[in-house]
């Protein structure tokens, strides 16, 4: 049997554990270890296992992830992030459809700094959708709305999903954050208006709430959610000028939620220690799917899959090649966890892009956005079955997967955008470059 065709056996195998839902960074770690071994033997199977971890591991760009994480545990556990949606219901109130269109701008927020599209399903599902419901909002729509703005963390920056594929891909994580930017608020802008048409035209689906509140109280509301974007600005605006570095701006703004939750008094030995944990946990998460990535790499490279893959797609155009890939992402998008499709497929198609002559920034920016998709697609759109555990009977998963298909109809619009005009992505970054 030659390497190519233990290279597949060996994708075979981890579709078969995955299948029977063995961890996907165990599943990738052993197809790896037994194909490695097939081919190379036990001594060489048993270096590459002890230097490959070491390796990944002491990477320096790696610290980011659990400063960025533990930024975002803070935020929320102080309750930096309180007061968004109340806020953004205030100022956004004269729309159509105002209180759907406030909890996608408080939601973005929010998945921004927490780095958890779940998490922010799972919050804005109790925040804002029993409000909506109760003010006589269409189910869909309320629920919907919640799901979809929940997944703008992965392509607002800082996102760990960037950091992700800057390492996998040897991509400058600084330069995707700022090219993440004008996409991101892009998405949002785009969610906005499929709200605002929609309840324009059709007022049933969301009813006018009058919402009266004096001076004093808007600015009571507006002074109790100022923390959070200042914690954003500040990460980026340290990034994009260049006081910190990408991987140092994680710690800076672990640093600045520490401060900003001291100054609202809303810090605690409790507060601390459960971020603290939730940090080492999220870490430790992350870094055992990584690990197990990092031999699969070495495996699919090994088995000279990726030089097959080059060989099959010749002749190809580039925009084929592109919108097969975007399909890719997309199957299983529907599947798998965000990260753990970037790491499955990376290392394989790494050489396919590079043969095209693909630039990576751009093709990063497409990834997240194609990831974002695959949070709230069916049958295994994550968003959706959060919101749906935690509205119970209220809402039927037809209901939030109807809802959410309009912005995934809108959110195909953005990515169409994005691949035919790659300055979307492309223009920020290249004030960096000069």
């Amino acid at each position: 049997m030659d390497r190519i065709e233990i290279g597949f056996l060996g994708i075979a195998l981890l579709l078969g554990l995955i299948g029977v839902r063995v961890p996907i960074g165990a599943a990738m770690g052993a197809t790896a270890f037994v194909g490695i071994w097939a081919m190379m033997g036990w001594k060489a199977t048993v270096g590459i296992v002890k230097a490959v971890p070491f390796h990944l591991i002491g990477d320096w760009n790696l610290s980011a992830v659990p400063m960025f994480l533990l930024m975002g545990f803070i935020a929320v556990e102080a309750g930096l992030t309180k007061g968004l949606f109340g806020a953004a219901r205030v100022l956004l109130s004269w729309l159509p459809g105002g209180l759907a269109s406030s909890t996608t701008v408080a939601s973005a927020l929010f998945a921004s700094a927490s780095g958890s599209s779940v998490a922010t399903a799972a919050a804005f599902s109790r925040i804002a959708v029993p409000e909506m419901l109760n003010a006589g909002y269409n189910k869909g729509l309320a629920t919907g709305s919640v799901a979809a703005a929940g997944t703008l963390g992965a392509l607002i920056p800082p996102s760990i999903l960037m950091i992700v594929f800057g390492m996998m891909l040897d991509t400058p994580i600084k330069t995707l954050f700022i090219a993440g930017i004008i996409p991101g608020i892009l998405t949002a802008v785009m969610f906005l208006l499929l709200i605002t048409v929609r309840c324009y035209f059709n007022p049933n689906l969301a009813p006018a709430v009058k919402i009266e509140v004096t001076k004093a109280e808007k600015w009571a509301l507006i002074s109790d959610s100022w923390p959070l974007p200042v914690l954003i600005l500040g990460v980026m605006g340290g990034i994009f000028s260049g006081i910190v570095t990408a991987t140092e701006a994680g710690a800076a703004g672990a640093f600045l939620a520490f401060v900003l939750a001291l100054l609202r008094r809303r810090l605690s030995y409790t507060i601390m220690r459960k971020a603290l944990i939730d940090t080492a946990a999220g870490t430790a998460e992350i870094f055992m799917v990584m690990l197990g990535a990092a031999l699969f790499s070495r495996f699919v490279g090994f088995a000279t899959i990726p030089t097959w893959i080059v060989g099959a797609f010749d002749g190809f155009s580039t925009l084929q090649v592109l919108l097969l890939i975007c399909l890719l992402f997309l199957v299983l998008g529907a599947f798998l966890e965000s990260i753990s499709i970037m790491l499955l497929c990376l290392p394989v198609l790494g050489p396919l892009l590079m043969a095209h002559d693909i630039n990576l920034i751009w093709f990063g920016i497409l990834t997240i956005k194609l990831l974002e998709i695959g949070l709230v697609t069916p049958p295994m759109g994550m968003n959706v079955f959060v919101i749906k555990s935690s509205m119970g009977d209220r809402v039927t998963l037809g209901e939030i997967f109807k809802g959410v298909s309009w912005f995934i109809a809108i959110d195909f619009v953005t990515l169409a955008l994005l691949i035919l005009f790659p300055a979307i992505s492309l223009w920020l970054p290249s004030f960096m470059q000069g």
